[in-house]
């Protein structure tokens, strides 16, 4: 492997070029283009990588970039496209088309606070608001996370048991504009670690199909169970993925999850991205002084890995969920999940605490706070504000 100190869009950007590039013996690999900060680099890169048998299509807006991807494809190549805030938005009818299409497209998302009044910096609000289109969600907290988890997200998207897109989420300028040491996997790697891309029912000139046609109620019913069904498979899909990439590439990235000294924890807080590594300092510092404080860092979101946070969770009494992002009206996204998932605890404190909404720091004294606050509570509250001090 090869080992380079590079920014997290470079990251993005060579992993997806690796991906694309390993399907040049099928149909090739396809991206639609359109820039936005702080992922435009990514684009950037793509358009400077030399593919064998792959086109970057530059279009002149985020919904046309899927576009592009969706007909790509329909016509059986492995396709992806990269995107941030009010772009995610503006391409969010053709993602939607694409879940529903059962086209196995890879989009990475920059998180940036969506606008307006503008703002550049990271918040989760514009993929979680894609939490409800045929996709898969993966929230990646590192760099080396990040090119893994592309690789990973390809393999368990086109498998045929699944067959949806996925996205692979990283915090804007935490992670896109800094740099960190990763190992790059070597072509051949890639090539041995992903099969060609097979869309069974791409489109074919010697039998002709139409696509996205009119249905009947029942014909859509029966069309979201199935979707239903390839998210159910995802549990096993991913775990054979992880296994196979532990055994192509010597190292095995985390799966939905993990749990992090919850077996004999008393407080478990839950947290996903770079305020994961921040909260990660904190518990072992508390740990360290005999405190009984686990951490579980949330990396799938869609499916959403009920059983497996059950079992993370395991006999702690009271849980703080961290969330960078806010649902006008009820809270923090990832709280309302796991508070749903949770429903059959009721001897639990599940307390939400919205942290770094429009970029803000994060810093350990603001999580050793909501430490603080979490032990000494007996019920829990309304979603809790954590703004930075002026």
């Amino acid at each position: 492997m090869a080992r380079a100190l590079v920014t997290g869009n470079h990251v993005a950007g060579h992993a997806l070029a690796l991906a694309g590039e390993a399907n040049r013996d099928a149909r090739g690999c396809a991206c639609g283009a359109y820039p936005i900060t702080p992922q435009s680099e990514i684009i950037e890169y793509l358009r400077g990588f030399n593919f064998s048998k792959g086109y970057i299509v530059p279009v002149e807006s985020e919904h046309s970039a899927m576009a592009v991807c969706i007909g790509a494809s329909l016509g059986g190549a492995r396709a992806f496209t990269a995107s941030s805030a009010n772009g995610l938005s503006y391409m969010t009818e053709n993602i939607f088309a694409a879940g529903y299409y059962r086209l196995p497209i890879v989009l990475i998302a920059v998180n940036r606070t969506l606008g307006p009044p503008w703002n550049i910096w990271v918040d989760q609000g514009d993929s979680l608001a894609l939490r409800d289109a045929a996709m898969l969600q993966f929230y990646t907290e590192s760099h080396q996370e990040l090119v893994d988890t592309i690789l990973v997200a390809f393999r368990v998207a086109e498998d045929r048991r699944v067959l949806l897109p996925a996205l692979v989420a990283l915090d804007g300028f935490v992670v896109s504009h800094t740099q960190m040491i990763v190992d790059f996997p070597e072509q051949e790697l890639v090539d041995r670690y992903l099969p060609h891309c097979n869309v069974p029912h791409r489109l074919r000139v010697d039998h002709p199909t139409t696509i996205g046609g009119l249905t009947w109620p029942r014909e859509t019913e029966h069309h979201r169970r199935e979707i239903q069904d390839g998210m159910e498979a995802v549990p096993e899909v991913l775990n054979e993925a992880l296994d196979e990439f532990e055994q192509v590439f010597g190292r095995r990235p985390i799966g939905a999850l993990s749990a992090e000294h919850t077996t004999d924890a008393e407080m478990v807080l839950v947290a996903c991205n770079t305020i994961a590594r921040t909260l990660r300092r904190v518990v072992e510092a508390r740990r360290a002084k005999g405190q009984r404080i686990g951490m579980i860092n949330h990396k799938l979101f869609r499916p959403y890995p009920r059983a497996e946070l059950l079992e993370a969770i395991g006999s702690a009494k009271k849980i703080g969920v961290l969330d960078r992002n806010h649902s006008p009206g009820s809270g923090g996204i990832f709280w309302q999940e796991i508070t749903s998932t949770l429903q059959a605890r009721p001897d639990l404190i599940v307390q939400d605490y919205l942290v770094g909404l429009g970029g803000g720091d994060v810093t350990p004294q603001i999580i050793n706070d909501i430490i603080d606050d979490l032990a000494k509570r007996e019920r829990a509250d309304e979603p809790i504000w954590k703004e930075v001090a002026a």
